[in-house]
């Protein structure tokens, strides 16, 4: 999260201060109408079903490559760099017409929730790429197996999670509501998330259970030597 950040507030910075980069990514009058029109009008342009839908297949799409892509090692860097990036050059077009004020406003109430999915993501892949380099006492084969059936547990889990960002930056974000009011909605699901992880997750490692799939749901056998 701190890399994220730290990559996003340096892409937006450098974009405020290069006149050449600016002119990179459009003319003034581009921008301008990008910063006082297109980024909020992003959030309306669909019925709020259908753009549910798009995003959920969207963020879904990024989680399934930062999970399925952990094991190259580099691909969830890439995807961190990329959306870092992304998210700060928006800032960074927002800032420099005077609306920094409404770019926190839309992209807080769903990004503390999306965001947050698209970390653990990221770090259920890089922990695979770990497993390879490190992987403890157990065979790199076994390591493989054991890992690679808790990260299907987190894909389906982040699955949900993706969906309900989606509800939330497709009917709240948009929504006629006051700024703090959205920001709350936002917090709320973000709490209630780290409730049930802290909660639930800490009663599931104290009786044992780390998300691995049973041999018959996983569909093999690693067979090692005694």
């Amino acid at each position: 999260m701190a890399v994220f950040v730290v990559l996003g507030v340096a892409a937006g910075w450098w974009f405020v201060q290069s006149p050449a980069i600016q002119a990179s990514v459009g003319t003034p009058s581009q921008l301008e109408a990008y910063a006082n029109q297109a980024f909020e009008a992003y959030y309306s342009n669909y019925p709020a079903p259908d753009f549910a839908a798009q995003l959920w297949t969207n963020n879904a799409w990024i989680a399934f490559q930062a999970v399925g892509g952990g094991i190259t090692g580099v691909w969830p860097a890439f995807l961190l760099w990329q959306n870092a990036v992304n998210v700060g050059q928006a800032g960074g077009i927002m800032a420099v017409y005077g609306d920094l004020g409404v770019f926190f406003g839309l992209i807080l109430p769903h990004g503390l929730m999306e965001l947050t999915a698209v970390f653990v993501a990221l770090g259920a892949g890089f922990k695979m790429f770990w497993t390879i380099l490190v992987p403890g006492p157990r065979s790199r084969l076994r390591a493989l197996r054991e890992e690679g059936t808790r990260l299907v547990v987190v894909a389906v889990g982040l699955i949900f999670v993706m969906g309900i960002s989606a509800l939330v930056e497709a009917f709240v974000t948009p929504s006629e509501l006051p700024t703090w009011a959205k920001i709350t909605i936002g917090a709320l699901v973000l709490a209630a998330y780290w409730a049930y992880t802290l909660i639930l997750g800490r009663r599931a490692v104290r009786t044992g259970d780390l998300g691995d799939l049973a041999e018959e749901q996983g569909g093999y056998v690693v067979l090692e030597a005694a």
